[in-house]
Protein backbone atom coordinates (compact mmCIF):
# COMPACT_ATOMS: atom_id res chain seq x y z
CA UNK A 1 0.00 0.00 0.00
CA UNK A 2 1.41 3.37 -1.01
CA UNK A 3 1.31 6.21 1.51
CA UNK A 4 2.23 9.72 0.40
CA UNK A 5 4.30 12.29 2.25
CA UNK A 6 2.33 14.99 4.09
CA UNK A 7 -0.87 12.93 4.02
CA UNK A 8 -3.19 12.11 6.89
CA UNK A 9 -2.22 8.47 6.50
CA UNK A 10 1.44 9.38 7.06
CA UNK A 11 0.72 10.19 10.72
CA UNK A 12 -0.14 6.50 11.22
CA UNK A 13 3.44 5.51 10.40
CA UNK A 14 5.23 7.36 13.23
CA UNK A 15 3.99 5.11 16.07
CA UNK A 16 4.33 2.10 13.76
CA UNK A 17 8.00 2.87 13.12
CA UNK A 18 8.40 3.52 16.84
CA UNK A 19 7.25 -0.04 17.48
CA UNK A 20 9.93 -1.27 15.08
CA UNK A 21 12.56 0.63 17.08
CA UNK A 22 11.15 -0.89 20.27
CA UNK A 23 11.63 -4.36 18.82
CA UNK A 24 15.27 -3.62 18.01
CA UNK A 25 16.24 -1.63 21.09
CA UNK A 26 13.93 -2.68 23.92
CA UNK A 27 12.61 -6.20 23.16
CA UNK A 28 12.81 -7.13 26.85
CA UNK A 29 9.98 -4.67 27.50
CA UNK A 30 8.01 -4.80 24.26
CA UNK A 31 8.06 -6.92 21.13
CA UNK A 32 5.51 -6.75 18.32
CA UNK A 33 5.96 -9.81 16.13
CA UNK A 34 3.66 -8.36 13.46
CA UNK A 35 5.25 -4.96 12.86
CA UNK A 36 7.94 -6.05 10.37
CA UNK A 37 5.40 -7.76 8.12
CA UNK A 38 3.17 -4.71 8.33
CA UNK A 39 5.97 -2.34 7.37
CA UNK A 40 7.00 -4.57 4.47
CA UNK A 41 3.59 -4.05 2.88
CA UNK A 42 3.76 -0.26 3.01
CA UNK A 43 5.23 1.70 0.10
CA UNK A 44 6.76 4.73 1.80
CA UNK A 45 10.15 6.43 2.03
CA UNK A 46 11.24 5.78 5.63
CA UNK A 47 14.70 7.33 5.09
CA UNK A 48 13.98 10.40 7.25
CA UNK A 49 12.79 8.25 10.15
CA UNK A 50 15.80 5.99 9.72
CA UNK A 51 18.10 9.02 9.82
CA UNK A 52 16.58 10.16 13.13
CA UNK A 53 16.43 6.68 14.65
CA UNK A 54 19.79 6.87 16.43
CA UNK A 55 19.09 10.21 18.09
CA UNK A 56 18.54 10.17 21.85
CA UNK A 57 15.20 11.94 21.53
CA UNK A 58 13.91 9.42 19.02
CA UNK A 59 15.23 6.51 21.08
CA UNK A 60 13.56 7.78 24.24
CA UNK A 61 10.36 8.28 22.24
CA UNK A 62 10.59 4.63 21.21
CA UNK A 63 10.98 3.64 24.86
CA UNK A 64 7.87 5.68 25.68
CA UNK A 65 5.99 3.79 22.96
CA UNK A 66 7.25 0.51 24.39
CA UNK A 67 6.15 1.37 27.91
CA UNK A 68 2.69 2.57 26.91
CA UNK A 69 2.00 -0.44 24.73
CA UNK A 70 3.26 -3.01 27.21
CA UNK A 71 1.34 -1.30 30.04
CA UNK A 72 -1.91 -1.56 28.10
CA UNK A 73 -1.18 -5.14 27.04
CA UNK A 74 -0.64 -6.11 30.69
CA UNK A 75 -4.00 -4.59 31.62
CA UNK A 76 -5.86 -6.27 28.77
CA UNK A 77 -4.37 -9.69 29.47
CA UNK A 78 -5.18 -9.34 33.16
CA UNK A 79 -8.83 -8.58 32.37
CA UNK A 80 -9.07 -11.47 29.91
CA UNK A 81 -7.92 -13.91 32.60
CA UNK A 82 -11.26 -13.44 34.36
CA UNK A 83 -13.32 -12.51 31.27
CA UNK A 84 -11.92 -14.74 28.48
CA UNK A 85 -14.81 -14.03 26.09
CA UNK A 86 -14.82 -10.29 26.69
CA UNK A 87 -14.68 -7.62 24.01
CA UNK A 88 -11.38 -5.73 23.67
CA UNK A 89 -12.04 -2.27 22.26
CA UNK A 90 -9.15 -0.21 20.88
CA UNK A 91 -10.22 3.45 20.75
CA UNK A 92 -8.44 5.63 18.20
CA UNK A 93 -6.62 2.53 17.04
CA UNK A 94 -4.66 3.78 14.03
CA UNK A 95 -2.46 0.81 13.09
CA UNK A 96 -2.01 -0.23 16.71
CA UNK A 97 -2.41 -3.97 17.35
CA UNK A 98 -2.91 -4.13 21.12
CA UNK A 99 -6.06 -6.21 20.72
CA UNK A 100 -4.48 -8.58 18.23
CA UNK A 101 -1.41 -9.01 20.44
CA UNK A 102 -3.69 -9.98 23.33
CA UNK A 103 -5.99 -12.27 21.35
CA UNK A 104 -6.68 -15.40 23.42
CA UNK A 105 -8.69 -17.14 20.71
CA UNK A 106 -12.09 -16.49 22.29
CA UNK A 107 -12.33 -12.73 22.91
CA UNK A 108 -13.88 -10.27 20.47
CA UNK A 109 -11.81 -7.42 19.06
CA UNK A 110 -13.04 -3.97 18.06
CA UNK A 111 -10.85 -1.32 16.46
CA UNK A 112 -12.33 2.17 16.27
CA UNK A 113 -11.05 5.24 14.43
CA UNK A 114 -12.10 7.71 11.77
CA UNK A 115 -13.29 6.06 8.56
CA UNK A 116 -10.26 7.10 6.47
CA UNK A 117 -7.99 5.47 9.05
CA UNK A 118 -10.11 2.32 9.13
CA UNK A 119 -9.92 2.12 5.33
CA UNK A 120 -6.12 1.94 5.61
CA UNK A 121 -6.33 -0.54 8.47
CA UNK A 122 -8.72 -2.83 6.59
CA UNK A 123 -6.24 -3.09 3.73
CA UNK A 124 -3.13 -3.61 5.86
CA UNK A 125 -4.65 -5.57 8.76
CA UNK A 126 -7.73 -7.41 7.44
CA UNK A 127 -10.10 -8.32 10.29
CA UNK A 128 -10.80 -11.96 11.16
CA UNK A 129 -14.16 -13.44 12.12
CA UNK A 130 -13.92 -12.14 15.70
CA UNK A 131 -12.76 -8.64 14.76
CA UNK A 132 -14.75 -5.57 13.78
CA UNK A 133 -13.12 -2.41 12.48
CA UNK A 134 -15.51 0.50 12.91
CA UNK A 135 -15.16 3.89 11.27
CA UNK A 136 -16.59 6.29 13.84
CA UNK A 137 -16.18 9.63 15.58
CA UNK A 138 -15.73 8.71 19.25
CA UNK A 139 -17.73 11.80 20.22
CA UNK A 140 -20.76 10.42 18.40
CA UNK A 141 -21.83 8.09 21.19
CA UNK A 142 -23.87 5.86 18.88
CA UNK A 143 -20.79 3.62 18.61
CA UNK A 144 -21.31 2.36 22.18
CA UNK A 145 -24.28 0.33 20.96
CA UNK A 146 -22.02 -1.47 18.46
CA UNK A 147 -20.02 -3.15 21.24
CA UNK A 148 -21.04 -6.58 22.55
CA UNK A 149 -20.37 -6.31 26.28
CA UNK A 150 -22.40 -9.26 27.58
CA UNK A 151 -19.23 -11.22 28.45
CA UNK A 152 -17.32 -8.22 29.70
CA UNK A 153 -15.51 -5.37 27.96
CA UNK A 154 -12.16 -3.67 28.30
CA UNK A 155 -11.56 -0.47 26.38
CA UNK A 156 -8.08 0.92 25.77
CA UNK A 157 -6.91 4.25 24.37
CA UNK A 158 -3.27 5.06 23.60
CA UNK A 159 -2.40 8.71 23.02
CA UNK A 160 -6.01 9.57 22.25
CA UNK A 161 -7.70 11.58 24.98
CA UNK A 162 -5.18 14.45 24.95
CA UNK A 163 -7.05 15.78 21.92
CA UNK A 164 -10.43 15.81 23.66
CA UNK A 165 -11.92 18.73 25.53
CA UNK A 166 -12.84 18.19 29.16
CA UNK A 167 -16.53 18.48 28.34
CA UNK A 168 -16.23 15.77 25.67
CA UNK A 169 -14.43 13.44 28.06
CA UNK A 170 -17.07 13.91 30.73
CA UNK A 171 -19.87 13.04 28.31
CA UNK A 172 -17.95 10.05 26.92
CA UNK A 173 -16.90 8.61 30.28
CA UNK A 174 -20.37 8.99 31.80
CA UNK A 175 -21.85 7.16 28.81
CA UNK A 176 -19.31 4.34 29.25
CA UNK A 177 -20.04 4.12 32.98
CA UNK A 178 -23.72 3.69 32.22
CA UNK A 179 -23.36 1.36 29.21
CA UNK A 180 -20.48 -0.88 30.29
CA UNK A 181 -21.22 -1.82 33.90
CA UNK A 182 -18.58 -4.31 35.06
CA UNK A 183 -16.30 -3.20 32.26
CA UNK A 184 -12.95 -1.44 32.35
CA UNK A 185 -11.33 1.52 30.59
CA UNK A 186 -7.55 1.92 30.48
CA UNK A 187 -5.77 4.92 28.96
CA UNK A 188 -2.70 7.11 29.26
CA UNK A 189 -2.88 10.63 30.64
CA UNK A 190 -0.68 13.50 31.78
CA UNK A 191 -1.01 16.70 33.77
CA UNK A 192 -1.86 20.11 32.32
CA UNK A 193 1.82 21.08 32.05
CA UNK A 194 2.63 18.03 29.93
CA UNK A 195 -0.48 18.34 27.76
CA UNK A 196 0.47 21.91 26.88
CA UNK A 197 3.87 20.68 25.72
CA UNK A 198 2.48 17.70 23.78
CA UNK A 199 -0.22 19.69 22.00
CA UNK A 200 1.78 22.84 21.30
CA UNK A 201 2.19 22.28 17.56
CA UNK A 202 -1.23 20.68 17.08
CA UNK A 203 -3.00 23.49 18.95
CA UNK A 204 -1.39 26.12 16.73
CA UNK A 205 -2.27 24.26 13.52
CA UNK A 206 -5.85 23.69 14.69
CA UNK A 207 -6.33 27.32 15.62
CA UNK A 208 -7.13 26.47 19.24
CA UNK A 209 -7.02 29.50 21.55
CA UNK A 210 -7.48 27.87 24.97
CA UNK A 211 -5.43 24.79 25.79
CA UNK A 212 -6.86 24.76 29.33
CA UNK A 213 -10.12 23.39 27.91
CA UNK A 214 -8.38 20.15 26.93
CA UNK A 215 -8.36 17.01 29.03
CA UNK A 216 -5.57 16.47 31.52
CA UNK A 217 -5.37 14.75 34.88
CA UNK A 218 -3.65 16.59 37.69
CA UNK A 219 -5.47 14.86 40.55
CA UNK A 220 -7.18 11.59 39.63
CA UNK A 221 -10.09 11.54 42.07
CA UNK A 222 -10.75 15.26 41.77
CA UNK A 223 -10.59 15.49 38.00
CA UNK A 224 -12.81 12.42 37.52
CA UNK A 225 -15.13 13.13 40.45
CA UNK A 226 -18.11 13.14 38.09
CA UNK A 227 -17.80 9.32 37.83
CA UNK A 228 -19.80 8.27 40.89
CA UNK A 229 -19.96 4.53 40.17
CA UNK A 230 -16.39 3.90 39.09
CA UNK A 231 -13.25 2.74 40.89
CA UNK A 232 -10.27 4.85 39.81
CA UNK A 233 -6.60 3.85 39.99
CA UNK A 234 -3.37 4.67 38.18
CA UNK A 235 0.27 3.70 37.77
CA UNK A 236 3.23 5.60 36.38
CA UNK A 237 3.37 5.51 32.58
CA UNK A 238 7.09 4.81 32.43
CA UNK A 239 7.93 3.13 35.75
CA UNK A 240 4.61 1.87 37.06
CA UNK A 241 4.90 -1.58 35.48
CA UNK A 242 8.69 -1.92 34.97
CA UNK A 243 11.74 -0.53 36.75
CA UNK A 244 13.73 0.01 33.51
CA UNK A 245 16.88 -1.29 35.17
CA UNK A 246 17.89 -3.48 32.25
CA UNK A 247 21.51 -2.62 31.27
CA UNK A 248 20.38 -1.75 27.75
CA UNK A 249 18.43 1.26 29.06
CA UNK A 250 20.72 4.30 29.46
CA UNK A 251 20.80 5.94 32.86
CA UNK A 252 19.66 9.18 31.23
CA UNK A 253 16.48 7.44 30.06
CA UNK A 254 15.70 6.23 33.57
CA UNK A 255 16.17 9.81 34.81
CA UNK A 256 13.84 11.13 32.10
CA UNK A 257 11.32 8.40 32.97
CA UNK A 258 11.24 9.64 36.56
CA UNK A 259 10.59 13.17 35.32
CA UNK A 260 7.82 11.91 33.04
CA UNK A 261 6.03 10.00 35.80
CA UNK A 262 6.65 12.66 38.44
CA UNK A 263 6.89 16.22 37.13
CA UNK A 264 4.63 15.56 34.10
CA UNK A 265 2.34 13.10 35.92
CA UNK A 266 2.31 10.70 32.95
CA UNK A 267 0.28 7.71 34.05
CA UNK A 268 -1.84 4.78 32.98
CA UNK A 269 -5.34 5.29 34.37
CA UNK A 270 -7.68 2.37 35.02
CA UNK A 271 -11.39 2.91 35.48
CA UNK A 272 -13.48 -0.03 36.67
CA UNK A 273 -17.17 0.60 36.08
CA UNK A 274 -19.21 -0.89 38.91
CA UNK A 275 -22.00 -3.37 38.23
Amino acid sequence: MKIEKNSVQETLLIPLYGRKLCNARFPMYFYDSKVEDLLSRIDYDFSEMERKANGLGYQFGALEVAMRQTDLIIEVREYLKTHPKASVVNLGCGLDMTGENCDNGSCKLYNLDFQDVINVRNELIPPNERTKNLGVDLNDLAWLSEIDAKNGVILVAAGVFYYFKKTQIKELFLAMEEKFKGGRLVFDSANSRAVRIMLKTWVKDAGVTSIKDYFAINHLEEDLAFLKHTTKSSKGYMLGYHDLKDPSVPGLFRFLAKIADGFMKMQIVRLDFKE
